[in-house]
């Protein structure tokens, strides 16, 4: 134990809850949320707590361990009554896991020899919800609900993809392209399905050519050897028609496409698939990045992805295979409300003016695939629970359209239930949809009124807006009894979520959590529990129990004395007026140990910047930026008032603070730290000539745009595993924002921040990961180099030659702190 946590002094921390904030909790560590009018404080901002003993670098940077091994992956076990998760040391390679009762202290550790028979998180129910298949190490178990005896179904090395119940509670499950049924009335293990992405053989042939006609009339063994294979192919064919104990006759879909995704109806009969053009690859030949420090002393290339300017995704095609006819129906996209929509025609005609060309719009197919995003688990494709109905979520490839589709199973056409339509980009965050059980309404999010709210449709085509507000909505869980669905909203202010309940028959919702703080739900099996991962200003995440309509317990309690007794600063919420908009800005505030408004040497300052663009900092739960936490905390220690702003583009504001940045990245966002400064000087005794900024990522991204497009806005800054082009990063995120760089260059030059490195006027500090995977090195060498023939003398560079985009090793946090603080210590004091 290092000297830091010995030597931490115990410090209770009170803040009162003053007029204005969003809510009561129960949880003890409040914010203070604070608004200005123009230069006027309304509710006035808390002393900072006074640390016996200040952090250093070193403490700050070092093993997160100290900080505690804290719960991951929670959820339920199959009959409420405890939680499993796991624990994983920093840089550990593997993880240990754990079950907890619920109202007992500790958590059991699973032995190795048990966890096979550990209740799992997914799984797939019966109708009669008495059994659960789920797969474990890549094969199919099967759990009785009712008594808890588990059965093996397959034991093999090659993995099970998927598995699910049909109706009568035969099992089904596939492996790669094929798919098998387990009857459970005798055991037999039936493949139903067995697709081979080939040319289907084109069996005995007669002779066509001059030569093979020759041949057969001459040689009479040759035509004796023809004629007997036809007789045998003929016998098979027969017999398989008619011999029950044969399995299903293969599909042949060609050779051109690979099986992107499939799923199969509840009754065993239809099968839908997602095909894609195999010769898309998600790299290019050329697409490496060099490992300099290779375990044999050489330089490794390492497979990279491919940039958004070279990605060029084909989009996929549904098929619909009917089992029990065998016939192959593809399904086009016609039946998609705006399918040949030009939705780039602005765009374009813009590009082709700056060209001195003239864009004439055409009606054409565009490209769609089978919803995917980066926080979503659910699937795309949603069968009924007992009828042959279907619903596919589809996104268009150019990212402003995304449908809800039924299908029409006889005749495999689409038919659109709803389209959600944005000119700039649809949001991947917001996609749950599904089946209400029992019924024929589905439920789904949509963000058309501009934030996320929920909705119902019936099979008779009304619309029913279960939420409604400026507020967002995710996290839908419908109920086992199918009366409710439940959802995360942050309601009563954009930084602080709780979860609700809406009653489906009534529309009529009600708050179940009171929490000021961040925190995630899930819902037990049985309805009656909910189980919340949930965290407040200086409380990292630990895991809670509330039942329905009853207290929050704290069920685990993993954060280490050492972090919990230290006097912490709790940032305090700010809303900032905008110039540039009628919403506010939201951001936090730390200020300086003994902090006086009012003395006569102003105070300098720091703005961090967040990540990813569209994520949320400014909010009321322990920031996922801990590192950056401490150090700002540090910072105050020091003298500064450090800022950390949810800037336009950020998460939990609607969509049009999410969209404000298309096709101009790096330049709202600017504006708005400019506000922040500004904001700083009236209200927190900053002086603005002394002002410094940094972030990673995204947050480097803007240091960059900042320093280079509004040189007297911060007199240094310190740009980590920063953006530098936008046109090398990747398809999925970037082409949301900019378009592509053959359609939206104008996008690409004004976002860019290497086409405005020539304002750099202030230090700039550059540290990049040599093995980044995400923004690569190259954004980095490629900036140096545009610094380098500009002769900008201002910059210094620091590379990190085994770190990915998030740095792994302590040492190499404490380096790139080190410098960012040294860069301020020297030029804004």
């Amino acid at each position: 134990m290092t000297s830091f946590m010995r030597n931490f002094a115990v410090s209770a921390l009170s803040l009162a809850m003053l007029s204005g904030c969003a809510a009561t909790a129960k949880n003890d560590d409040t914010m203070v949320v604070a608004k200005s009018t123009g230069s006027t404080l309304i509710v006035p901002l808390a002393q900072p707590p006074k640390a016996k003993q200040q952090l250093t670098l070193n403490q700050i940077m070092a093993n997160p361990d100290w900080m505690g091994i804290f719960a991951q992956g929670a959820y339920w076990s199959d009959d409420s009554q405890s939680v499993y998760f796991s624990r994983q040391a920093h840089q550990s390679p593997v993880r240990d896991f754990y079950q907890q009762v619920i109202g007992q202290s500790d958590a059991n550790k699973l032995p190795l020899d048990q966890l096979h028979l550990a209740d799992q998180r997914n799984g797939i129910l019966n109708q009669a919800k008495t059994q659960k298949a789920y797969i474990y190490q890549g094969n199919v178990f099967v759990k009785n609900l009712l008594n808890g005896e588990i059965k093996q179904i397959t034991r093999q090395n090659d993995a099970i993809n998927g598995v699910r119940y049909l109706n009568g509670d035969d099992l089904a499950f596939w492996q790669g392209n094929n798919i098998f049924r387990l009857h459970q009335s005798s055991g037999l293990v039936e493949q139903i399905v067995a697709i081979k992405m080939e040319n289907e053989p084109k069996g005995i042939q007669e002779p066509s050519s001059f030569i093979a006609k020759q041949q057969h009339r001459l040689i009479q063994y040759v035509a004796m050897e023809h004629d007997n294979s036809l007789t045998r192919d003929e016998y098979r064919d027969s017999l398989a028609k008619v011999d029950p104990t044969f399995s299903a006759k293969p599909w042949y879909l060609g050779d051109a496409e690979v099986v992107s995704e499939m799923s199969l109806s509840p009754d065993g009969r239809y099968v839908i698939l997602a095909l894609t053009d195999k010769n898309y690859d998600w790299r290019a030949e050329h697409d490496i990045m060099p490992n300099y420090l290779g375990q044999e002393g050489y330089v490794d290339p390492v497979p990279a992805r491919s940039r958004v300017a070279e990605d060029a995704f084909p989009g996929q095609r549904l098929v619909l295979l009917d089992l029990a006819e065998h016939s192959k129906k593809d399904i086009t996209i016609e039946g998609l409300t705006g399918f040949d929509e030009d939705v780039l025609a602005s765009v374009k005609a813009e590009n082709a003016q700056a060209q001195g060309k003239t864009y004439k719009s055409e009606k054409t197919p565009r490209l769609v695939q089978l919803m995917q995003d980066w926080e979503w688990n659910q699937s795309a494709i949603q069968w009924h629970e007992s009828d042959d109905k279907l619903l596919v979520m589809l996104e268009a490839v150019d990212n402003k359209d995304r449908w809800i589709a039924s299908v029409d199973l006889q005749k495999g056409k689409f038919s659109t239930e709803h389209r959600l339509h944005d000119d700039a980009w649809v949001n991947y965050n917001f996609n749950q949809f599904g089946w209400i059980t029992g019924t024929d309404t589905m439920y789904y999010l949509s963000e058309e009124s501009g934030f996320s709210q929920l909705y119902t449709k019936t099979t008779a085509g009304k619309v029913s807006a279960l939420t409604n507000g400026k507020f967002v909505v995710d996290n839908v869980t419908l109920s086992p009894d199918a009366k409710y669905l439940y959802y995360r909203a942050n309601k009563d202010h954009p930084g602080s979520y709780n979860v609700y309940r809406v009653d489906i028959a009534s529309g009529k919702s009600e708050q179940l959590t009171q929490w000021l703080g961040t925190l995630d739900y899930s819902l037990s099996p049985d309805g009656q529990s909910l189980l919340l991962t949930a965290s407040s200003a200086i409380h990292p995440d630990e895991l809670y129990i509330q039942p329905i309509g009853g207290d929050i317990s704290q069920l685990t309690d993993y954060t280490s004395t050492a972090f919990k007794q230290y006097p912490w600063q709790v940032p305090q919420v700010v809303a900032l007026n905008s110039t540039h908009g009628a919403e506010p800005i939201y951001a936090r505030v730390y200020l300086p140990q003994g902090y006086d408004p009012k003395q006569a040497d102003k105070y300098p300052a720091v703005m961090f910047n967040h990540g990813a663009g569209y994520l949320q900092n400014a909010h009321y739960g322990f920031s996922g930026y801990f590192r950056e936490f401490m150090f700002n905390n540090l910072l105050t220690q020091q003298g500064y008032v450090v800022m950390d702003m949810d800037y336009r583009g950020s998460k939990g504001y609607g969509r049009d603070w999410r969209t404000s940045v298309y096709r101009n990245m790096g330049h709202p966002e600017v504006e708005d730290l400019k506000d922040g400064v500004a904001w700083m000087a009236s209200n927190v005794n900053v002086d603005p000539q002394r002002v410094g900024t940094y972030g990673g990522s995204y947050g480097g991204f803007l240091t960059f745009m900042a320093l280079f497009n509004e040189p007297e806005l911060f007199q240094a800054g310190a740009a980590l595993r920063p953006v530098a082009d936008w046109a090398h990063y990747n398809a999925p995120y970037t082409s949301n924002i900019l378009n592509t760089p053959d359609v939206d260059p104008i996008a690409y030059e004004r976002s860019s921040p290497i086409e405005h490195a020539q304002g750099l006027q202030k230090p700039l500090l550059i540290m990049s990961g040599v093995l980044d995977d995400n923004v690569f090195f190259q954004d980095s060498v490629r900036m140096v180099q545009r610094l380098i023939e500009l002769e900008k003398p201002m910059f210094e560079t620091a590379i990190y030659p085994v770190e990915p985009h998030g740095f792994k090793q302590p040492s190499s946090w404490l380096d790139q702190y080190r410098r960012i603080y040294k860069l301020f210590e020297q030029e804004l004091k």
